[in-house]
């Protein structure tokens, strides 16, 4: 959020076509169909020319200059993006371009959720063949989860909900199990070790609560396990026993999939 908070124009996924281009774009023009990115690169940084990360040193879409006005005040701009709004005005390097003929009430999906998930599974847990996982929660993020770790080639699959009625849609996308915490009166992670013999060898946390983060990574195999944390906030500390990371588990975060964009986005298009 802004740091003047409001009045702003929210959203972040999107996609749309180009009305109108400004003084020295040259990678687009009017007509392209593209999907806004709201973590773009500067292309130029040791950020961005590093393979190890998606994040952006100079954050060019963080500035506190606003592309929007109603009846001559300002409104505020949010994530460089601004999406609910029938325009929007981004840099170029927070645009990927797409094919002419993709459907725009789908492939927004992509500017967030899909990529996000997806890309956690694949491109931060780095998923292997033959793998146990748990992924907890199953919104937009943690059904592309699921679909990653599918696509991945794990084995066996646990999707964590407190709403069984995602069952059907999570088997859908690759789920081969869904476990519901309130079906339990043990935690959470004691009931995904015990079904996996020790505990799975990925997890992903796609619910942004401190709580389900530790008990996604206390649900990791000691050893190798690997817990991700896809969930966003910036709210609440985590507390967390050192031991848990002490006895080999790794524990890692993961912003928009972990994948340099826009190429990131086009690919998982493509895909």
């Amino acid at each position: 959020m802004h740091p003047e908070g409001f009045p702003t124009v929210l959203g972040h996924e999107a996609a749309g076509t180009v009305e109108s281009v400004g003084p020295g774009v040259t990678e687009f023009q009017p007509g392209d169909k593209v999907i806004p990115i709201f973590l773009c690169q500067c292309r130029e940084c040791r950020f961005c020319k590093s393979p190890k990360t998606n994040q952006c040193e100079l954050k060019i879409m963080a500035s506190v200059e606003s592309r929007f006005t109603c009846k001559g005040k300002r409104v505020l701009q949010f994530m460089g993006t601004s999406t609910f709004s029938e325009y929007t005005v981004v840099h170029q390097s927070a645009v990927a371009k797409i094919d002419p003929a993709a459907p725009l009430d789908k492939v927004c999906l992509l500017g967030c959720g899909i990529c996000t998930g997806y890309g956690a599974a694949v491109n931060t847990a780095k998923v292997e063949p033959g793998s146990t996982c748990a992924v907890f929660g199953l919104g937009a993020v943690g059904l592309a989860a699921v679909m990653g770790c599918k696509d991945a080639g794990a084995k066996r699959i646990i999707a964590v909900d407190i709403n069984s009625e995602k069952a059907e849609k999570a088997k859908a996308f690759g789920a081969t199990d869904l476990v519901n915490p309130k079906d339990h009166n043990i935690p959470i992670n004691q009931v995904l070790v015990e079904m996996t013999n020790g505990g799975v060898d990925y997890s992903l946390e796609c619910v942004g609560k401190v709580e389900v983060m530790c008990s996604a990574l206390e649900s990791c195999i000691k050893g190798w396990g690997v817990s991700v944390i896809v969930g966003w906030t910036d709210v609440y500390s985590i507390t967390v026993k050192p031991l848990n990371l002490l006895c080999g588990r790794t524990w890692k975060g993961c912003m928009f999939g972990g994948k340099l964009f826009p190429l990131g986005v086009v690919f998982s298009y493509e895909s």
